[in-house]
């Protein structure tokens, strides 16, 4: 008269597995802080890990061209391209030097620190770290900067507080900041479309056309969604003028646009709309297939323009025999960074 039902036992062995998974789940605090140089043109980076387990190891992914002056509380052993981080007790701190500035091409950066404003990635600031820890230990990760006064600071993580932001991805057990970041003194623009939280920021008083780039957004930011569904709740771009990188370059989240390039290219391709996709896609190309992402960010853009009435079918037709010939270009597809052809 009181059998257990099958469907009954299973809800009892599913909750015993839900209680069992979150009391083995354990947290500790991993606090970056950055703190904003423009006389030597450097971010000075602390990590602060807290709590009553620590990893037993971090492995940072360092470039040795900008990443230095590497102290900690604790055992750390360097080398060229690694740093290897082994906290003890209940904190533990690691301390570096980011040189900001970098010159992609001669004369031209894509990471740059002047008096008055800076432009960088997060995830080139915080390098690329391998955690070894004990089952079901997970970081709770926060990110504060400390600025020169007058300075403002934007990034694609929603504010905490000011300069502050809780840094939280469901799939990763340690989160590292990530995307484009824009501090100084700075002007911005936001409006939702499509359900995206689109911001362009720029230095104030640059050329960068803000409010374009929204209505340029408005038009097409529609036409991708509907496409790609994952996009982040909050979507910067950052614009900067010389002596920026003249070109885009995406990131998780964000991307940059140097101030002069326009919305849409004699040739009906669209740097800003190709980044996008990039960023919508999230694909990461092996040292032989850069070719099928970049020609998917390439074809989806025109593709937008298209769909949305930016260009004609003529005009979309033409773009693509165009860039048929001047793929003919191309000595071999298989390339780990493919060129414009």
């Amino acid at each position: 008269m009181h059998k257990i039902t099958m469907l009954t036992a299973w809800l009892i062995a599913l909750t015993a597995l839900s209680v069992h998974a979150a009391e083995s789940t354990s947290f500790y605090r991993a606090d970056y802080r950055a703190q904003f140089d423009p006389d030597q043109r450097v971010i000075h980076v602390e990590l602060k890990l807290t709590g009553d387990t620590l990893p037993s190891q971090l492995e940072l992914q360092i470039d040795p061209r900008r990443h230095r002056d590497f102290t900690s509380t604790d055992a750390v052993e360097i080398s060229e391209k690694r740093v290897t981080w082994r906290p003890q007790g209940s904190h533990s701190r690691l301390r570096w030097r980011f040189d900001v500035n970098n010159e992609r091409t001669p004369g031209r950066f894509d990471s740059l620190m002047s008096q008055e404003w800076t432009v960088f990635r997060l995830d080139r600031m915080a390098p690329r770290t391998r955690v070894k820890a004990k089952r079901g230990l997970h970081a709770r990760t926060s990110l504060e900067f400390a600025t020169p006064e007058g300075w403002s600071v934007i990034t694609r993580y929603e504010p905490a507080a000011e300069h502050r932001y809780e840094l939280d991805d469901p799939d990763r057990r340690f989160d590292r900041p990530t995307g484009w970041a824009l501090a100084g003194k700075i002007g911005t623009r936001g409006e939702r479309i499509a359900g995206v939280h689109a911001i362009i920021a720029a230095p104030a008083g640059d050329s960068a056309r803000r409010q374009d780039v929204l209505a340029f957004l408005n038009w097409n930011l529609p036409h991708l969604t509907r496409v790609f569904e994952e996009w982040p709740a909050r979507l910067l771009i950052v614009s900067a003028g010389d002596p920026m990188w003249r070109g885009g370059l995406s990131g998780p989240g964000s991307m940059f646009l140097h101030a002069d390039r326009p919305l849409i290219s004699e040739n009906r391709t669209s740097t800003l709309l190709h980044e996008l996709v990039h960023i919508a896609m999230r694909a990461q190309a092996d040292e032989e297939s850069d070719w099928i992402v970049e020609g998917l960010a390439e074809y989806y853009s025109l593709e937008t323009l298209r769909r949305s009435g930016g260009i004609s079918e003529r005009r979309y037709q033409e773009a693509l025999k165009d860039l048929a010939r001047w793929a003919e270009r191309a000595p071999s597809l298989f390339t780990s960074r493919s060129s414009g052809p």
